[in-house]
């Protein structure tokens, strides 16, 4: 496996260490683990669930010294490194942290320091449930509402390609509790995979990852926080999170630049290696350069994440942007330098090109990233 891109921003020995030991931690995988319940095992078997929950609520070690808090760039290390060896293991780690996240910012309550360590352990795992059929960029569209009855609040709604459906014990679901308020009544709840009211279905995609519908009927929810705090918590969790989808890209566009030197150097063609020729080589500088600007790009948005700078956000949407556009490329150029073994179903350069695509849509589309980053761009001086 290709060194993480701790550099810069990455100086601290705790982090250093946990780059040093990851690849060997997660390059033993058998194909068993690549399948959702099979990774499921495998990241509770490795403990790298701890890694998205504070070390004081039950998670991992805290390598900067800050137990109270998520690490983001140890997250992001961990996510490279699955990114290159289980894109699927990534995706299932990735959304436990979205769908137990929201339990940190809403505040505590009876039970939840449980969930925590069982989240922390892979004892649990939870989902993210935001998206519906009609509201996906536009999340304060959406039509799931709560229903307060006596001391029960019961949700009705349906949400869609949300994550981690069929594997997930519970689910985070975000309704509106007080329609006539617009989006200042969207509120988070906590709803449990077996719960009355609850159908589940999967969707399925190009890529291994469990995707599915949920569809609510008077289903019983525990609210998280405050009524009306719901968007605040969702994009808050979004925030944190977002950052390490770059990190993933990363690990992905490493391992097609691995994948495709091994080719490149093996492969003969006109009498000389597919490597010798400059076209190629041309080729191999341009994705070795996308590669390392996404991991600057990334660990500082990390960095700006860990030590709470005020512009953070603006670094987080440039980087999660850059590196997974740029990550397309990347595994665009190792299918291409592949020919046609690189479009064999089952070959890693063809998995990787079903495996990336989603990065440039799930929290947060490219676009959206270049309206975050243009609209601060805009903003007058001082404002």
């Amino acid at each position: 496996m290709r060194p993480l891109g701790v550099a810069a921003f990455c100086h601290e020995p705790g982090l250093q260490a946990l780059a040093a030991e990851l690849p060997a931690r997660v390059g033993d995988l058998s194909p068993l683990d690549h399948e959702p319940f099979g990774a499921v095992a495998a990241l509770t078997r490795k403990g790298l669930f701890a890694h998205v929950v504070p070390e004081a609520h039950g998670g991992a070690e805290s390598p900067t010294g800050r137990p109270d808090a998520l690490d983001v760039r140890a997250l992001c290390l961990v996510r490279e490194a699955l990114g290159y060896t289980s894109p699927v293991a990534d995706g299932i780690l990735a959304v436990q942290g979205l769908g137990s996240y929201p339990l940190l910012l809403t505040g505590d309550f009876e039970g939840r320091a449980r969930l925590l360590g069982e989240v922390a352990k892979g004892e649990r795992v939870g989902a993210f449930a935001l998206t519906e059929p009609e509201a996906g960029s536009d999340v304060a569209s959406l039509r799931t509402v709560a229903a307060r009855e006596g001391d029960e609040w019961l949700l009705t709604g349906e949400k869609a390609f949300i994550s981690n459906v069929g594997i997930a014990n519970h689910y985070i679901v975000f309704a509106n509790a007080d329609p006539a308020a617009g989006k200042r009544g969207i509120s988070a709840f906590l709803v449990d995979a077996r719960a009355v009211g609850l159908e589940l279905s999967p969707m399925p995609v190009s890529g291994g990852h469990p995707l599915g519908r949920l569809v609510l009927e008077r289903c019983p929810g525990r609210l998280l926080g405050e009524v009306g705090h719901g968007l605040r918590t969702a994009l808050g969790t979004l925030d944190v999170f977002r950052t390490s989808v770059g990190a993933a890209a990363c690990g992905m566009a490493a391992r097609a630049l691995d994948e495709a030197l091994d080719h490149v150097r093996s492969r003969t063609q006109f009498g000389k290696r597919l490597a010798d020729f400059q076209l190629t080589q041309a080729a191999l500088a341009e994705m070795l350069t996308d590669l390392e600007a996404s991991r600057l790009l990334v660990y500082r948005a990390a960095h700006a994440k860990d030590t709470g700078e005020p512009d953070a956000s603006l670094h987080v949407a440039m980087a999660k942007l850059h590196a997974t556009e740029a990550a397309q490329r990347v595994v665009d150029r190792a299918v291409q330098l592949h020919g046609g073994r690189g479009v064999l179903t089952g070959s890693v350069v063809e998995q990787l090109s079903r495996d990336v695509r989603p990065l440039r849509i799930y929290e947060g589309t490219s676009e959206i990233q270049k309206l975050i980053v243009g609209g601060a761009l805009a903003k007058a001086p001082g404002s």
